[in-house]
């Protein structure tokens, strides 16, 4: 399985994004640049937290016009996985690829913390090796992590099973704990905690791996790779 990391003007989770992938998962991974347009090399895209265009207008904003864009869009049309993690989470709301807004933290204040997470639906390419109701543990590290949406889309998205993952406690203010919302089609996941830092024990806790190892069981089984 060969993952794309996009790295934008700002990105300062890329690397441990490629090591997610390439070191932890064992899988291939490959840097995109955001001048490029196609992704069509790849089987999964991740876009990985930062500080695109130093956050300046709104986050995501800019890097969510750039002419990657065009190939990020395409990869979720054509259905494959696609996961935003914190600045990459605020990208896929400004393309339109998931619903809501993001605002700055109810504190006011940058928080980097250990979080714990509800796992709210397993039933994603994202989260097929958690459990339903599982607690894990991901760290967070944002100052603009406050998901917002009017509440005909928060039933909406509960209707459609879109929420992924909720905080356990309140962290930031996020409307009903959100950490993680799909897509209705299940294939565009935006989540502000970083699973990329909680790949190894080390680090503190190893629950993002299984997110990445998500991803490959459902695409070894979609190409009937059984070893």
């Amino acid at each position: 399985m060969k993952f794309a990391v996009v790295v934008f003007p700002g990105s300062n989770c890329d690397i441990d994004m490629y090591h997610a992938i390439k070191d932890e998962l064992g899988e291939e991974a490959a840097y995109v640049d955001y001048r490029e347009t196609s992704l069509k090399d790849y089987d999964a895209v991740l876009l990985p937290g930062g500080f695109s265009y130093g956050d300046y207008l709104r986050s995501g904003a800019i890097a969510a016009r750039l002419p990657i864009a065009a190939g990020i869009k395409e990869a979720a049309e054509a259905g494959k996985p696609v996961l935003g993690v914190c600045n990459g989470f605020q990208v896929l709301l400004e393309l339109g690829l998931l619903p809501g807004a993001m605002r700055r933290n109810r504190q006011l204040t940058f928080i980097c913390k250990p979080a714990t997470l509800i796992v709210e639906n397993n039933q994603t390419v994202f989260t097929s090796t958690y459990e339903n109701g599982q607690s894990i543990s991901i760290p967070v590290a944002h100052g603009e992590g406050n998901y917002f949406c009017d509440e005909e889309t928060l039933a909406e998205l509960k209707e459609n099973n879109q929420i992924a993952f909720t905080y356990k406690e309140d962290v930031n203010g996020s409307i009903d704990n959100i950490a993680g919302i799909t897509n209705e089609r299940g294939n565009v996941l935006g989540m502000m905690p970083h699973p990329e830092r909680a790949v190894d024990d080390l680090l503190g806790s190893s629950d993002g791996l299984h997110m990445f190892q998500s991803l490959l069981k459902q695409w070894r089984e979609s190409h009937a790779i059984t070893s």
